[in-house]
């Protein structure tokens, strides 16, 4: 008999399982809870879909265990991704490393994952909310409000609550809880920050390239540049969404959280001095203030060189302008979440090791990427050798 499995989540690392564990001749079943499978992949990258990345190392994977994450990356890998997409009619373009399907539309992976779940006859229910999931006899049985799936192996990939109002814990967390399996809280992660500051009202909507650094109770932990947006609730951007999991973790766990902001990286602190009292010299007749104009967004002057300040103050404000982090702005607006299930609680094919024939995959597992594309490659491997294996025995 062909081996029955069950897939809880019919998002993208969902899709990848059920389609891996189709083509080696399980008869699959995705559930899904929205009314149609793979919405947060429509969102990726703008609409665009960034769905990997030709960089790869374990230090852009993040969570407890990213040696055991680049391990199920490195089962799946890149060329696999790009090979299995070219397959089913995407191309790629590479920026800088980024890969995006030619027609830079996110609808496009999104098509040509359900064309081929249609062409390897998988189920995908929708609006099937599972209620439990349960072992009895040697094998599963999922439980919705409208039916029982008996199944031989179980993937559940219902993802987290990022880019949600969700107040409940999800699915993945809830049946971990009831089976004693080991998790780590949920917390947003490529977001932008929340800070105090009165000042942060008047620099709302400007966008400099500068760089940012962590800061952990006065320890400088990690730096990254690029554009910094500035909002009048703190700060935003890609080099503060790299930061964004470790901060808010920091933060969940008390630490003292401090963002560093240079908004003008390419001169140190004394280059900068020099160069502003060069600009006295040339135009005398300028105010402290009037010197930065050119030099400074003209909304940040203000913030950074406030009347009756020293210039050394000033150049400091500009090097080292610091941002009290308070957390989060929401989960909804959170790209993914930090924390989830442990990878130690899963063997090397994301099986349960309490319990034969259960897997995970996909955001519920404590593994998050840095932006790039990694999220979407950490889906595609988690959910391809969790969908291989679990078809494993297939007569």
């Amino acid at each position: 008999m062909k081996k029955q499995i069950v897939i809880i989540g019919g998002g993208a690392s969902g899709l990848m399982a059920g389609i891996t564990a189709a083509k080696k001749g399980a008869v699959v079943t995705i559930l899904e809870a929205a009314d149609k499978p793979g919405k947060k992949l429509l969102a990726t990258g703008n609409g665009r879909c960034n769905f990997t990345n030709v960089l790869q190392d374990k230090s852009c994977y993040r969570g407890s265990a990213n040696d055991l994450a680049m391990n199920v990356v490195n089962q799946f890998s890149v060329s696999d991704t790009l090979m299995f997409f070219s397959k089913l009619g995407i191309y790629s373009k590479n920026r800088n490393g980024w890969m995006y399907p030619t027609s830079d539309e996110a609808r496009a992976v999104l098509d040509v994952l359900l064309m081929e779940a249609c062409n390897l006859k998988i189920k995908i229910k929708t609006r099937e909310r599972v209620q439990d999931v349960r072992r009895k006899n040697q094998r599963w049985k999922v439980k919705t409000s409208t039916w029982e799936y008996p199944a031989d192996s179980v993937i559940i990939t219902s993802g987290s609550p990022a880019g949600t109002d969700e107040k409940t814990d999800p699915f993945v967390i809830q049946i971990a809880k009831k089976l004693d399996i080991e998790t780590i809280p949920l917390l947003p992660a490529l977001t932008a920050l929340m800070g105090k500051d009165t000042r942060f009202s008047s620099w709302a909507g400007v966008r400099i390239q500068g760089k940012a650094t962590l800061i952990l109770n006065s320890i400088p932990m990690k730096s990254e540049a690029g554009e910094i947006q500035l909002t009048s609730y703190g700060i935003s951007g890609i080099p503060v969404f790299q930061l964004s999991r470790y901060a808010i973790r920091a933060v969940f766990e008390g630490c003292s959280v401090l963002i560093e902001l240079d908004f003008i990286p390419e001169l140190s602190e004394d280059q900068l001095y020099l160069n502003l009292k060069m600009r006295e010299e040339n135009c005398p007749y300028k105010t402290l203030q009037e010197r930065f104009v050119g030099l400074l967004p003209s909304k940040l002057i203000p913030v950074v060189a406030p009347p009756e300040t020293e210039l050394s103050e000033i150049v400091r404000n500009c090097k080292h302008f610091p941002v009290a982090v308070q957390g989060a702005v929401s989960m909804k607006q959170a790209q993914v979440c930090s924390g989830g299930i442990l990878l130690r609680e899963l063997d090397a094919h994301l099986q349960s090791r309490k319990y034969p024939g259960l897997y995970f995959a996909g955001e519920g597992l404590d593994v998050d990427g840095a932006c790039g594309g990694y999220n979407l490659q950490w889906a595609w491997s988690s959910g391809a050798v969790a969908g291989s294996d679990a078809a494993r025995g297939v007569s």
